[in-house]
This record gives C-alpha cells, sequence and structure tokens, in this order.
C-alpha cells in the first residue's frame, strides 16, 4: 500500500520577449498583494498574474493590467497546477525592477525563477496534488566569459541604466 509520486517537466509557454516570474506563496491574499507591488515598483509596468489556491474551491485567481498576459498567466498556472504557486509574466518591465518588493511580501515563501529565458518547472504529483521541485531556467554554461564578455556585459547594462560610467 505505498504511496507513489511522479516528477514532470512543464515548459513555461511564453513570447521569448516577455519576463517571467514565478514563485510559491501560502494565501489567497497574494493576488492583490503582487499586483499592488508590480504598480508601485514601475507604473507604466504590463503584467498578467495566476495564482494556484491549494484548499477551498482550489481556483486558478488571475489578475493584472494586459489581457494577453492574463491568459499567459492563466493557462501556464492551469499547465503547472502546484497549490499555493503564482506566476507573473511582465511587459515593459524587468524582473530586477519587482522582485524586491516580491520578496517583502509577507506570504510569498519562495522565488522560484525571475527571467526571460525558456523555462521548465519540475513538479511532482501525489495522489494529494501538485508541488514545484526546481526550475530549470535557461540553458548550461558554454564556456568563461573573457574580455569581450566583460565588454559587452558593461555596455549592456550601461544601455539598461544599471551601470554609470
Amino acid at each position: 500500500m505505498g504511496e507513489t509520486i511522479e516528477f514532470r517537466i512543464v515548459r513555461t509557454q511564453k513570447p521569448e520577449e516577455e519576463n517571467v516570474i514565478l514563485g510559491q506563496s501560502h494565501f489567497i491574499k497574494t493576488v492583490e498583494d503582487i499586483c499592488e507591488a508590480v504598480v508601485g515598483s514601475v507604473p507604466g509596468a504590463k503584467f498578467g498574474l495566476a495564482f494556484c489556491e491549494s484548499s477551498g474551491d482550489c481556483l486558478v485567481r488571475i489578475e493584472g493590467n494586459d489581457e494577453d498576459l492574463r491568459a499567459l498567466a492563466r493557462d501556464n498556472a492551469l499547465a503547472i497546477g502546484a497549490g499555493h504557486s503564482f506566476i507573473l509574466f511582465l511587459r515593459d518591465c524587468f524582473p530586477i525592477n519587482v522582485l524586491n518588493a516580491l520578496k517583502n511580501i509577507r506570504e510569498v515563501r519562495t522565488i522560484c525563477c525571475a527571467t526571460a529565458n525558456p523555462a521548465e518547472v519540475v513538479i511532482a504529483e501525489t495522489a494529494q496534488g501538485r508541488g514545484i521541485m526546481g526550475v530549470i531556467d535557461g540553458q548550461k554554461p558554454r564556456g568563461v566569459e573573457g574580455t569581450d564578455g566583460v565588454v559587452w556585459r558593461t555596455d549592456l547594462l550601461r544601455k539598461f541604466g544599471y551601470k554609470r560610467g
């Protein structure tokens, strides 16, 4: 009478240019708090958020100010299906601009990833439900950064306004 566990990979589905933040929280109030955090951090940001409720009605709760991003969040949340998880898609905003605000939300437990890369979510499923075991964010390293890479990186950071001089 042993219980079983099944592992699976769920690939996030998103346009290449969109950023995504995946995390775990513990309370339905997360939906309102994440919306306030995004708007308060980057007022012009477009976003879509979905939260997987894990008790009561067990619904996917959806918010945001962009219908396409709301639909993207809904579809990805349904595919992941892990209780108390949230997925936030951002446009006209980088995750770095909202991460500290998200981490300061009392009910946010974990940020699993914040990326524009293709991401795979490692899911465990039992008879009770699903949980996020981890995230595979992008590809493995192909080498070590050299002098040209340092120049490219610092130029990019200057272009985005994160580095001066």
